[in-house]
């Protein structure tokens, strides 16, 4: 998910009470809730990213680590301040039990977070690089932002207003988060179970949280197609699937890296691909095959795809 989602979950969480149990406690949550995203700055590697992100700083090890570190810096921090006569007398003492229990707390709701959306998420990695997949709310969604966002505000009014039960709110916001994921994650299985393959992807489509379009493969070939999702279950099928590519591939998309294979972001996008899909294109003569994944079309498309020249005895053939 995006950090906002990221930061107004540990700041609610904070808000629900947590923040009582010591000094420091709200940065611990935010920080923590953001701190895995610190393989960010592994973007400045283009295409090659792909295979960087949502993998060691979202796994097992960083539960541990990157907390621990969170917290020895907020408890360090606390005591420059001390020193220094800067430390504010209205902050709670600071526990460092407390603090690596909070900071935990925030890093966990990071990859729970991040495995709802199709993009992925490699849990266990270092000891596995298995990609896991919840396909059930788009990376940002404003409809969770609100439901957050009111609840914290709602919150923290009470609670500088001198109100009793100032904590309520941040915890209905957190049941109605609970509702809405859940919610969603049996729309998606409604949508996957409407879909002639066990092996469909359910991707959510931006602001309308009901819809979902629905990405197969046969033969080689990816299809597209959208769920008519109503009461019923499982959802309906809408007829107009259509084909992402206007011809199908003689060549699988695994099979590009003999053609090209010391290219290291070719080998980052199928690594990282879930679903890809080949594109001819022709350029000044000669068909250069751009390499696309079928979760991100139409705007977001320029930023996931890898070009690669190919010999034209081995180019894509007509499809009819």
């Amino acid at each position: 998910m995006d950090n906002l989602t990221h930061s107004l979950v540990g700041a609610v969480l904070g808000q629900a009470g947590l923040k009582q149990r010591t000094g420091l406690a709200m940065p611990a949550l935010i920080v923590g809730a953001n701190l895995p995203d610190i393989d960010a700055g592994c973007v400045v590697y283009g295409i090659e990213s792909l295979a960087m992100r949502r993998g060691l700083t979202h796994g097992p090890i960083a539960w541990i680590v990157l907390p621990l570190l969170l917290a020895a810096f907020l408890w360090w921090f606390d005591r420059w301040q001390s020193r220094r006569g800067t430390r504010p007398d209205a902050r709670l003492p600071v526990r460092f039990g407390w603090l690596w229990g909070l900071a935990t707390l925030g890093c966990l709701t990071h990859p729970a977070l991040d495995w709802l959306n199709s993009y992925g998420i490699r849990l266990l990695e270092p000891f596995s690089s298995r990609w896991f997949y919840g396909d059930a709310l788009f990376i940002v969604d404003p409809w969770l932002w609100a439901a957050l966002a009111l609840s914290l505000w709602l919150s923290f009014w009470r609670e500088t207003a001198g109100a009793a039960h100032w904590r309520r709110p941040a915890l209905v916001g957190l049941a109605v988060m609970l509702v809405y994921v859940n919610a969603n994650l049996v729309l998606s299985a409604s949508a996957r179970a409407a879909a002639p393959q066990r092996d469909a992807i359910a991707v959510p489509v931006p602001l309308q949280f009901w819809r979902r379009d629905l990405i197969m493969e046969a033969d080689g070939v990816v299809y597209q197609g959208k769920a008519l999702l109503g009461w019923g279950w499982p959802a309906g099928l809408d007829a107009k699937v259509r084909l992402l590519t206007n011809r199908t591939a003689c060549l699988h998309p695994l099979q590009l890296p003999q053609f090209a294979p010391d290219d290291r972001a070719l080998a980052a996008f199928l690594f990282w691909s879930r679903a890809p899909y080949i594109e001819p294109v022709e350029r000044d003569g000669q068909t250069v095959e751009v390499l696309r994944d079928a979760r991100f079309t139409g705007a977001a498309a320029a930023r996931f795809t890898v070009e690669i020249a190919v010999p034209a005895e081995a180019e894509a053939c007509a499809f009819d």
